[in-house]
Protein backbone atom coordinates (compact mmCIF):
# COMPACT_ATOMS: atom_id res chain seq x y z
CA UNK A 1 0.00 0.00 0.00
CA UNK A 2 2.76 2.46 0.89
CA UNK A 3 5.32 1.06 -1.58
CA UNK A 4 3.78 2.17 -4.87
CA UNK A 5 3.22 5.75 -5.92
CA UNK A 6 0.73 6.26 -8.74
CA UNK A 7 0.35 9.01 -11.31
CA UNK A 8 -2.17 10.93 -9.20
CA UNK A 9 0.17 10.98 -6.23
CA UNK A 10 3.10 12.16 -8.38
CA UNK A 11 1.02 15.00 -9.83
CA UNK A 12 -0.08 16.01 -6.33
CA UNK A 13 3.51 15.99 -5.08
CA UNK A 14 4.63 18.07 -8.07
CA UNK A 15 1.86 20.63 -7.42
CA UNK A 16 2.84 20.90 -3.75
CA UNK A 17 6.50 21.39 -4.72
CA UNK A 18 5.47 24.08 -7.21
CA UNK A 19 3.43 25.88 -4.57
CA UNK A 20 6.17 25.73 -1.94
CA UNK A 21 9.26 26.48 -4.05
CA UNK A 22 7.94 28.14 -7.19
CA UNK A 23 8.86 27.53 -10.80
CA UNK A 24 12.26 29.25 -10.54
CA UNK A 25 13.64 26.79 -8.01
CA UNK A 26 12.54 23.61 -9.84
CA UNK A 27 15.70 23.27 -11.98
CA UNK A 28 17.88 23.60 -8.87
CA UNK A 29 15.78 21.08 -6.96
CA UNK A 30 15.80 18.68 -9.94
CA UNK A 31 19.56 18.97 -10.29
CA UNK A 32 20.13 18.38 -6.59
CA UNK A 33 17.76 15.43 -6.61
CA UNK A 34 19.44 13.93 -9.69
CA UNK A 35 22.86 14.37 -8.09
CA UNK A 36 21.66 12.73 -4.88
CA UNK A 37 20.21 9.76 -6.78
CA UNK A 38 23.45 9.39 -8.78
CA UNK A 39 25.54 9.45 -5.58
CA UNK A 40 23.23 6.93 -3.94
CA UNK A 41 23.52 4.53 -6.88
CA UNK A 42 27.31 4.91 -6.92
CA UNK A 43 27.48 4.17 -3.19
CA UNK A 44 25.17 1.20 -3.59
CA UNK A 45 27.40 -0.26 -6.30
CA UNK A 46 30.50 0.28 -4.14
CA UNK A 47 28.85 -1.46 -1.19
CA UNK A 48 27.71 -4.32 -3.42
CA UNK A 49 31.26 -4.67 -4.77
CA UNK A 50 32.70 -4.72 -1.24
CA UNK A 51 30.20 -7.38 -0.19
CA UNK A 52 31.16 -9.51 -3.20
CA UNK A 53 34.86 -9.17 -2.29
CA UNK A 54 34.16 -10.22 1.29
CA UNK A 55 32.15 -13.21 0.05
CA UNK A 56 35.10 -14.30 -2.08
CA UNK A 57 37.48 -13.89 0.88
CA UNK A 58 35.19 -15.93 3.12
CA UNK A 59 34.89 -18.61 0.45
CA UNK A 60 38.68 -18.79 0.22
CA UNK A 61 39.01 -19.15 3.98
CA UNK A 62 36.28 -21.79 4.02
CA UNK A 63 37.99 -23.77 1.28
CA UNK A 64 41.30 -23.55 3.16
CA UNK A 65 39.72 -24.76 6.40
CA UNK A 66 37.99 -27.65 4.61
CA UNK A 67 41.29 -28.67 3.01
CA UNK A 68 43.04 -28.53 6.39
CA UNK A 69 40.33 -30.65 7.99
CA UNK A 70 40.67 -33.24 5.20
CA UNK A 71 44.45 -33.34 5.69
CA UNK A 72 44.08 -33.76 9.46
CA UNK A 73 41.48 -36.48 8.99
CA UNK A 74 43.73 -38.28 6.50
CA UNK A 75 46.72 -37.98 8.84
CA UNK A 76 44.60 -39.45 11.65
CA UNK A 77 43.59 -42.42 9.49
CA UNK A 78 47.21 -43.15 8.56
CA UNK A 79 48.21 -43.63 12.22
Amino acid sequence: MLGKVGTTELVLILLIVLIIFGVGKLPQIGGALGSAIRDFRKSSKEIESTIDEVKEDVKGVKDGVEESVKEIAKAGEDK
